[in-house]
């Protein structure tokens, strides 16, 4: 039997409660946030391309499903690819205050996502493919910068039977980083997903590695998770990085959260 909140056979979704959170768009950029006591490192996001989050629309948005495929202790790192076959994705997440919109640094952004073929580090083997599994691809968090901007490098993520293409994402606040590379402790404020359009996705499931996924594609339309509210519901803006599919693309969304 296949769970329809995530397409895994036998797997059930971990349920979490509804948090109101804040979305702002624009062409700024980025996912999600959290305010972090957790000190600038390395792993911080570079300065450049600094938002203007004052200037961004405000929508409430609402959390989504963690799903089965989340694991602890996740790499603090701006490039979670470690090689992995795929077209470029970098993504810049703006992390906002919900009341103000104001930017907040040090908001540690976590996401997790499939590669082409739709397995995920950990996991390999359940959605049908054998590969080698190390358990830290496609996975890792990074610091806001002094903008409230996190640059996360990775690859525009595949697809596995009854979802769509989504990238899910974590807030955590608080968070003290460790000396093998991850971080501990802190809150969780905010668990959610990131979409893309249906014209982009189609584009690139013509391109290899993607094209040899052989599973029947969820559209967006399908999803039983993605619910048609644009960027309110974690529909990202996505901006050719060059004149050909296979260039990838940068995908920004500014999220918001409530600061207590």
């Amino acid at each position: 039997m296949t769970d329809s909140s995530n397409g895994t056979a036998g797997v059930t979704p971990t349920p979490i409660g509804r948090r109101t959170v804040l979305i702002a768009t624009g062409t700024t950029a980025a996912v999600l946030a959290v305010g972090a006591a957790a000190p600038h490192t390395p792993a911080t996001a570079t300065e450049d391309a600094a938002p203007a989050a004052a200037a961004a629309v405000c929508t409430l948005t609402k959390e989504m499903t963690e799903g089965p495929y989340y694991l602890d202790g996740a790499l603090v790192r701006a490039d979670v690819t470690e090689g992995k076959a795929g077209i470029p994705l970098k993504l810049a997440l703006t992390v906002v205050n919900d009341s103000t919109c104001a930017v907040i640094p040090n908001a540690l952004v976590e996401i997790w996502h499939c590669d082409a073929l739709g397995e995920y580090s950990g996991y390999v083997g359940n959605n049908g493919h054998s590969e080698p599994d190390d358990g830290t691809f496609l996975r890792g968090g990074v610091l806001t910068n002094s903008s409230g901007l996190a640059n996360i490098t990775t690859i525009y993520p595949g697809w596995y039977r009854g979802r769509c293409v989504h990238i899910h994402v974590k807030v955590h606040t608080g968070v003290t980083l460790t000396s093998n590379g991850s971080f501990t402790g802190g809150s969780e404020l905010h668990t959610g997903q990131l979409f893309i359009d249906e014209t982009i996705t189609t584009a690139v499931a013509k391109v290899s590695p993607y094209s040899t996924n052989t599973v029947t594609r969820t559209t967006l339309a399908q999803d039983s998770i993605y619910d048609d509210g644009g960027a309110a519901s974690g529909l990202m803006t996505l901006t050719a990085l060059g004149s050909s599919t296979s260039s990838g693309y940068t995908g920004t969304l500014t999220l918001g959260v409530q600061q207590s």
